[in-house]
């Protein structure tokens, strides 16, 4: 499982969800977008990110993308989305796939314990750089290729009149370019402004 807010999906996903699979010898890769993140709040709506995430992994046969956290009407946590798929699926081996930084920050997370029981952990790293082991929870550390680039800096792009053609998948580009223009006119209009 991958999960995240993707507001909006990059082409950074796409690349290590594809070294994810390689790495793990996956059969298959949940993309999971959060209905509400318990964290931090989304620029895009739900349906928007959701329907995003399904055009910007389309095409390749290992990944699905899944409405799984949609279903729900409390923000998302983590472990209640893992202990739906081990209800689903009691017989897989499940991943959970963090970055360095989600794991440095996974004892602040509801119920880490119960995650790492649920699902095996798989950190991206990047350069060959990881986080600091902590016993507590065991991590298989998997390489993937170095991305400069976050959800938040295509926003920023976009916030800034820039364009983000090879950031984001061709297959969205558009519909990510109007949904941002769309949301900064009604912003002007209500005398608010979203910087990122």
């Amino acid at each position: 499982m991958f999960g995240g807010t993707f507001d909006p999906p990059h082409v950074g996903h796409r690349i290590v969800a594809a070294d994810v699979i390689e790495a793990l010898d996956l059969e298959r890769l949940l993309v999971v977008p959060a209905l509400r993140p318990p964290h931090r709040s989304a620029v895009l709506s739900a349906d928007m990110r959701l329907e995003l995430t399904r055009r910007a992994f389309a095409g390749d046969a290992r990944i699905e993308v899944s409405d799984l956290e949609y279903r729900r009407e409390e923000p998302s946590y983590t472990v209640e989305t893992l202990e739906r798929l081990r209800t689903a699926c009691p017989d897989a081996r499940l991943f959970l796939v963090i970055g360095c930084d989600q794991y440095e920050g996974l004892s602040r997370w509801r119920q880490p314990e119960r995650i790492v029981e649920l699902a095996e952990l798989a950190v991206m790293r990047r350069d060959g750089r990881g986080p600091t082991p902590n016993p507590r929870y065991p991590f298989r550390a998997v390489d993937v290729t170095r991305i400069d680039l976050s959800s938040t800096e295509v926003r920023r792009r976009l916030a800034a009149g820039r364009s983000v053609r090879y950031l984001v998948p061709d297959a969205i580009l558009d519909d990510v370019t109007r949904a941002w223009g769309e949301r900064m006119s009604d912003e002007r209009m209500m005398g608010t402004e979203t910087t990122c």
